[in-house]
């Protein structure tokens, strides 16, 4: 019985592929499963703008007339040009613990980017940073978060077999929360507000949030510019990021610094977990899934960090303790116990001495693969 691959072409051939991981994961406990009005959206290449900047194609395996795994295979020609690489890249890749279906994707993948002139394959790695990145290598007893892979130990370790090595890796701190905020940082933060340089701005309803959008992604695009795999943002892609996402935002925990002339210097983006109101829900928002959602946000206490930045003339001034005293003290206030900080390069030595200081350990890490494939 062998395995025939088909490249995804109709909109039928695309709700096998959106569908398809909810089959494989179906008895794991751990997995959460996409919300499929974003994933609708992100693969459609007229409402994703990361189409236009990119060669993509997206594949099926099949046995007996059977799905049985899937891959999108991705050339960000921009960040290429950028970085003077000729990689590709594989991503959103899915099977049972089958070796001949699992090497069949790669493989295809392997020539098709082969045949556009890269010289290397790696992932998993979507558009950006900004998506699922590396397969979980370490800590598969733990729960998983929205926007990040939940795959099963299998995957690394066919992947490794056919030649696959270490690109990269990204771990995630579990930081635990305390009842009271420590004086060394309590200390800090009188001392920089006490100077009357910057502002902290702290939020209620959505609403607010909206018109700062664009000033934070920017800031984003210049904070980030040298993270490895991040795209920064066009205004476009700013507005449709904010529409996907702010939904199932908690405004009050989005800490903003401004200097005196308003301008934002800093920013911290945290949610509470909603992953059990996905899990829930299956996926699906409407007609009340968001109601299961929203329930989950309030009664978790798992506060998930997404994304932060500060205005390099401002690192090392204790603009980031700032941002965290305010944002442990809601936390606090909210019950909350402990924090996923998501994905940190291991690379990114300030941000892992500053967890490693608060004495917090790795407890899950996920590897970005590397291949010479020309």
């Amino acid at each position: 019985m062998g395995v025939e691959i088909r490249e995804v072409k109709t909109r039928q051939d695309l709700k096998l592929f959106i569908n398809l991981p909810a089959k494989i994961h179906k008895d794991h406990t751990n997995w959460v499963p996409p919300i499929y009005m974003d994933d609708w959206a992100f693969f459609d290449s007229k409402k994703n703008k990361s189409f236009s900047y990119c060669d993509t194609i997206l594949l099926l395996a099949f046995k007996d007339d059977k799905a049985v795994g899937r891959i999108m295979g991705i050339i960000n020609r921009r960040y290429n040009e950028m970085h003077n690489e000729k990689d590709g890249r594989f991503c959103f890749m899915e099977t049972w613990n089958d070796e001949e279906v699992f090497n069949s994707l790669i493989s295809y993948i392997e020539n098709w980017v082969k045949e556009k002139g890269m010289i290397n394959l790696v992932g998993p790695l979507g558009f950006s940073d900004k998506d699922p990145q590396g397969f979980l290598i370490d800590g598969f007893d733990a729960p998983m978060v929205i926007a990040a892979n939940g795959n099963f130990p299998y995957m690394p370790q066919l992947l490794e077999k056919i030649g696959y090595d270490k690109k990269v890796d990204c771990v995630v701190y579990k930081v635990d929360i305390p009842d009271k905020i420590p004086e060394i940082y309590t200390k800090i933060y009188d001392r920089v507000i006490s100077r009357g340089k910057i502002k902290v701005l702290e939020f209620t309803k959505r609403s607010q949030i909206k018109p700062l959008i664009r000033p934070i992604f920017t800031l984003l695009n210049e904070t980030f510019k040298d993270i490895y795999a991040f795209a920064p943002f066009e205004i476009s892609e700013m507005d449709d990021f904010a529409n996907r996402y702010l939904l199932l935002m908690d405004p009050s925990f989005i800490k903003i610094v401004t200097n005196n002339e308003g301008e934002i210097i800093a920013f911290f983006i945290a949610m509470p977990d909603i992953s059990k109101g996905i899990v829930a829900s299956k996926g699906k928002i409407l007609p009340f899934g968001i109601l299961q959602i929203f329930r989950a946000q309030k009664k978790t206490k798992q506060l998930n960090l997404l994304l932060g930045g500060v205005k390099e003339e401002y690192r090392g001034s204790g603009v980031d303790v700032v941002m965290g005293v305010k944002m442990f003290e809601t936390a606090i206030k909210r019950g909350m116990e402990y924090m996923d900080t998501h994905l940190e390069l291991e690379d990114n030595v300030k941000m892992n001495a500053e967890f490693k200081f608060m004495g917090k350990t790795i407890y899950k890490r996920y590897r970005i693969y590397n291949k010479q494939i020309n």
